[in-house]
């Protein structure tokens, strides 16, 4: 492991050192997937790359890490934070419900850059959600991260890996440029050249593309209409 100087902390007034760690995408080495994991158990927000650009990944029921989060990124706390699940059961498990276009959509792109806008469960903290009571999910098909999930055995916070209003970073180095001091670990895998991922609500009785990505806003009519 490789641990590059650190800048001053915005958040607790003190240094923090960001570790950037070089690894293979496609073959991360499982100790340094382990060492992620318990920073991440700990309460600590790691940066890691996806199948939809580099992502920061933090434990959603710890309140302190999903407020390192908000102020890592300087999100407003108004403003949802996505979650990376292991597959449609866990999906189950944090939602309030879910429709006939969840399935539809999560049978055809997941894992892979989709994101699911859903009603959340009572489990989830509705300081993940914004306090709008709806959860954005993905199955990512990325094997650092979803081996993150696998390990954790539990969803986890991954917004995109830049301060907001900023354009997201596609290579680890750009993210510890960018947040060096803000995160506990920068896993760099190189660089992400997906489009990232799309965003849709199905939470209401019509659906709606939220955010333009990888997947088409005609891919997920096609899917819907043809059911």
């Amino acid at each position: 492991m490789r641990t590059l100087p650190s800048q001053y902390n915005f958040e607790v007034g003190r240094i923090v050192n960001t570790e950037l760690i070089a690894i293979d995408p496609l073959n991360p080495p499982e100790d340094v997937l382990q060492a992620a994991a318990r920073e991440i158990r700990r309460g600590e927000v790691v940066a890691v790359p996806t199948d939809a650009l580099y992502a920061i990944i933090a434990d959603p029921y710890s309140l302190h890490a999903v407020g390192k989060v908000f102020q890592a990124k300087g999100r407003e706390i108004q403003r949802s934070l996505p979650l990376l699940i292991q597959d449609v059961f866990m999906a189950e498990d944090l939602s309030k419900e879910l429709n006939s276009r969840f399935y539809l959509l999560a049978r055809h792109f997941w894992p892979g850059p989709l994101t699911l806008i859903v009603h959340s469960s009572e489990k989830v903290p509705l300081k993940v959600t914004g306090g709008t009571g709806r959860l954005a999910l993905r199955q990512t098909s990325s094997p650092v991260a979803k081996r993150l999930v696998e390990i954790l055995e539990q969803p986890l916070i991954a917004t995109s890996a830049n301060i907001s209003g900023q354009p997201t970073c596609r290579t680890g180095i750009e993210v510890f440029g960018t947040m060096d001091g803000r995160l506990k670990m920068v896993l760099d895998g190189g660089g992400c050249v997906s489009e990232g991922s799309t965003t849709v609500d199905i939470s209401d009785p019509y659906w709606r593309m939220i955010k333009a990505g990888a997947i088409t806003e005609k891919q997920i009519a096609e899917i819907l209409h043809a059911s």
